[in-house]
């Protein structure tokens, strides 16, 4: 799993060979030449306006000649989407790698609606998951850092999905117990008409939202009630904590090794051979 996690955030590929494959290269994965710069924001704009056509298309207004334009530059978009995707796939050393990197799985997500929705109508709305493409601004604006910070937080949520799994077993397990309770409780009377139903209650109620659809009349269904709302607040914070507590480690993995001057014991870089504060020679092995 690790290794699938590193495989899938990778995002440094190497062209393939041959003259033309690396210029491509150049052009579409690098943005620091001014071809590759003109690419990427004429891409960027291409993504923006097909999410804006698909928005468009939703609308109920929208009939007769104005559908029609609509449809034809949704499938212009994809089939142009649908080419840079090949070429991305041609031009890099290793395709499989970018395939399975996050890059190349949201771009294959971009263009797959649209031919699923040649098989079940509706599916073409799902382009709006085009607009996860908008992510390479980070790159082209040089903006890595922010990418650093989320792939420590994706790692953090990675390394907590163990104990979230726990715990949502453990909150399957509790609206099941207080779903049928509620039902021999209130029964078809007040809305609890199955054990399925009260454990959709159970699961409303639990997690605060409460739509109000069924609520219970008894005064012992509504002590219950009151009790399992008490929990919600609590239970809503577990996991919170849980992914808090493993960025915090990350953290620290993350942390870069330092030094303590044995002369002024001033902290300093693990790369370090001289103190930065006083000059003396470190000699002390690095601290974590």
């Amino acid at each position: 799993m690790k290794r699938y996690f590193q495989l899938l955030t990778n995002d440094r590929f190497k062209p393939a060979t041959g003259r033309k494959r690396e210029e491509w290269f150049q052009i579409i994965f690098e943005s620091d030449s001014k071809a590759g710069k003109t690419f990427d924001v004429l891409l960027l704009v291409a993504i923006v306006f097909s999410v804006l056509v698909v928005i468009l298309d939703s609308i109920p207004g929208i009939v007769g000649i104005s559908k029609k334009i609509l449809l034809w530059l949704e499938w212009g978009l994809t089939i142009a989407f649908t080419v840079e995707y090949g070429v991305r796939l041609w031009i890099v050393k290793r395709p499989a790698r970018y395939a399975l990197s996050i890059y190349g799985i949201i771009d294959l997500l971009a263009i797959l609606p649209s031919y699923l929705s040649l098989l079940f109508v509706g599916t073409q709305y799902l382009l709006v998951v085009r607009a996860l493409r908008l992510l390479r601004i980070f790159r082209i604006l040089k903006l890595t850092h922010f990418l650093t910070e989320s792939q420590s937080l994706a790692r953090a949520i990675m390394g907590s999905a163990r104990k979230i799994a726990i715990f949502m077993l453990f909150i399957v397990i509790l609206v099941t117990i207080l779903g049928s309770i509620m039902y021999m409780v209130e029964g078809p009377e007040t809305g609890y008409t199955s054990i399925p139903e009260s454990i959709y209650w159970a699961i409303v109620t639990l997690t605060t939202v409460g739509y109000g659809d069924i609520s219970p009349g008894t005064p012992l269904g509504k002590f219950i009630a009151s009790i399992i709302m008490l929990c919600g607040y609590g239970i809503i914070a577990v996991p919170t904590g849980i992914v808090t507590s493993e960025i915090t480690m990350q953290a620290k993995r993350d942390m870069p090794a330092q030094k303590k001057c044995p002369t002024c014991d001033m902290d300093n870089p693990g790369w370090a051979k001289f103190c930065t504060d006083c000059g003396s020679k470190i000699t002390m092995a690095a601290k974590s």
